[in-house]
């Protein structure tokens, strides 16, 4: 059994350590790197082959000890130039010496694999060196600085075999007969739809294969109820055929059946042709409903158990992330790779309620901001460009996470989004609520003091510069456009507005701007709303300003009357973000 990898240069890693078991779950979002890591298994597996091909498996010579592949051997890896291999598509070191004299020096990948076999652990590392865009070359990991020093190739690591299977991805309709080398380059290649047939076949025609097949068809029977007829070759055709019957007795061609007993199928098929092998699936549950995945990976672990193999899975499904976190290895790509087995823990719910979105908007901008809805976004905005002021940067494009006012929903966001980038900044901005507000450098929490943002913006004034201002858009493009029509509705709409103030608005409160109905009420429901329903009302015509339309208020504020508090709070929006680590410009 694998019990840990170790990866230095290969693709997204620079360097990572990945413990390992069995069965072993790899989950994070899209893009994280966990197909990679079974790529450098791949890679690994094919440089031991290759040496002990061309060396017997014997240690490195003194001298010529490298072995050449070709990028085409590597299946699994699809690569149209060996470059490609390279983190960053880096293979050379540059640099010039004291004397003036430039130096070149390879940049090789590493990848050491630990295992126990029998008891005993045993360790084999390989480095590749990139000679041209077709091969590459192999040998044993180097211990030191010297040439001479590197890693004996352990026996144990001889009797490893590493099997790849990508996602299913569609039945071809004819399948013509395979040999098993072809059947594995095009499972390298992805092209699963055209090999199911053949790998059933590779079952059947196995000296165990009647055990084998009946143990197959009794899994399969068990999740689909359906019954698999064996595989038949038609030597006429030089094609392999395969039916079905269905619960009510019908009989159909493979090709009928479900994208999800396909990929099964698929994946049970593989698990039997590789026995006592370490197989590695790169979303298996790919096609598969929930309760489907949740059955197919207790099948496949049980399976791997029988087959006495070692099962390594890609997925980022939460359903195979849930049935692994009690009982199995499951390593979350999140920042680096890293074992979980806190099943409460902060990366387990990031895991699940975290999308790769995310994650990718943390690295790129460094600062998350969160907010109530995208109304106080536009708000926030709004009175940053009325007072010029320097908050407008981080306001334009900001990332910005919705959370309802529940600080609990933007700490567990947060703090996920930190398992990837530990340097992340936060500010997290809520109405006035009565759930306690935490103290944390990296995360900043504020709350208004008034009762909710569109508190700071429902003066009497503003309002009457709306209702004015409304009047010129409601003419505009109308035969009654100009001055004269066009103050005649400002007069209108201004009285009518006042006159819906005065009627919801208590007069204590209409002499005293610091009265506390302007601090307690929630403005937006309870003053803004009415106050637009009666003014719609007046004029004749339906309500146009709505909750949603509350932040265009903003442009109609005085800005000498701004209350202070908001000043302070993008004062504090600033200086956050200002701290802020972006990975790149997204342009």
């Amino acid at each position: 059994m694998l019990s840990s990898l170790h990866v230095r240069n290969f693709k997204r890693f620079d360097q990572v350590e990945i413990e390992l078991g069995n069965p072993v779950l790899f989950v994070g979002p899209n893009d994280a790197g966990k197909t990679s890591a079974l790529q450098a298994l791949m890679l690994w597996d094919l440089g031991l082959r290759r040496w002990t091909e061309k060396r017997g498996g014997k240690s490195a010579p003194e001298k010529r000890p490298g072995v050449a592949i070709n990028r085409r051997d590597l299946t699994g890896v699809p690569a149209p130039t060996a470059r490609l291999l390279w983190r960053g598509l880096h293979v050379r070191n540059t640099w010039r010496t004291d004397e003036n004299r430039q130096r070149t020096e390879n940049v090789r990948i590493d990848v050491r694999v630990d295992g126990v076999t029998e008891g005993s652990s045993w360790s084999c590392g390989l480095e590749f060196d990139y000679t041209n865009e077709e091969t590459f070359v192999c040998r044993p990991l180097r211990t030191g600085e010297d040439e001479g020093e590197r890693m004996p190739v352990p026996d144990a690591a001889h009797g490893v075999q590493v099997a790849f299977l990508a996602p299913m991805s569609g039945l071809a309709a004819n399948e013509p007969r395979l040999e098993i080398g072809a059947i594995n380059v095009r499972i390298g290649e992805g092209r699963t739809a055209e090999v199911l047939r053949n790998l059933c076949h590779q079952v059947v025609e196995r000296p165990d294969g009647d055990q084998r097949w009946e143990i197959l068809t009794e899994r399969i029977g068990s999740l689909f109820g359906v019954e698999l007829s064996r595989p038949r070759l038609v030597s006429e055709r030089g094609e392999i055929d395969m039916n079905y019957r269905t619960r009510a007795g019908t009989e159909l061609d493979l090709s009928s059946s479900g994208r999800g007993m396909q990929q099964t199928l698929l994946l049970l098929s593989f698990l039997s042709m590789n026995p006592g092998s370490v197989v590695l699936l790169d979303e298996p549950d790919a096609h598969l409903e929930i309760l489907r995945q949740r059955q197919t990976y207790e099948v496949l672990s049980q399976a791997a158990v029988d087959e006495r193999s070692q099962i390594i899975v890609a997925s980022h499904s939460e359903v195979l992330l849930n049935e692994a976190a009690d009982r199995d290895v499951v390593v979350a790509f999140v920042g680096q790779p890293h074992r979980i087995d806190d099943r409460g823990s902060q990366v387990m719910k990031a895991l699940k309620e975290i999308g790769f979105e995310d994650y990718y908007q943390a690295e790129i901008t460094g600062f998350v901001l969160y907010l109530e809805g995208s109304t106080d976004l536009a708000v926030l905005r709004g009175f940053a460009e009325l007072l010029e002021h320097d908050a407008v940067a981080a306001l334009q494009r900001p990332f910005v996470h919705y959370v309802l006012n529940q600080p609990p929903k933007a700490r567990d966001h947060y703090y996920g989004l930190r398992e990837a980038k530990s340097d992340l900044v936060g500010f997290a901005l809520f109405d006035r609520i009565d759930t306690p507000l935490q103290v944390r450098p990296e995360l900043v929490e504020r709350m208004w003091s008034r009762r909710e943002i569109e508190n700071y913006l429902c003066q009497p004034e503003t309002l009457v510069r709306f209702a004015e201002d409304s009047a010129a858009a409601e003419l505009e493009g109308t035969e009654l456009e100009g001055p004269l029509f066009e103050s005649a509705e400002q007069v209108r709409r201004r009285e009518a507005m006042e006159k819906s103030i005065r009627d919801r608005v208590p007069p204590a409160a209409l002499r005293d701007p610091e009265d506390r109905f302007w601090i307690d009420t929630k403005a937006s429901d309870d003053l803004l709303d009415p106050i637009f329903q009666a003014f719609y009302d007046e004029l004749g015509i339906p309500n146009l300003m709505r909750k949603s339309d509350y932040h265009r208020l903003v442009r109609f504020v005085d800005p000498d009357s701004v209350d202070p508090e908001v000043v302070e709070v993008l004062d504090a929006l600033k200086t956050a973000a200002s701290e802020a680590s972006p990975a790149a410009d997204p342009e």
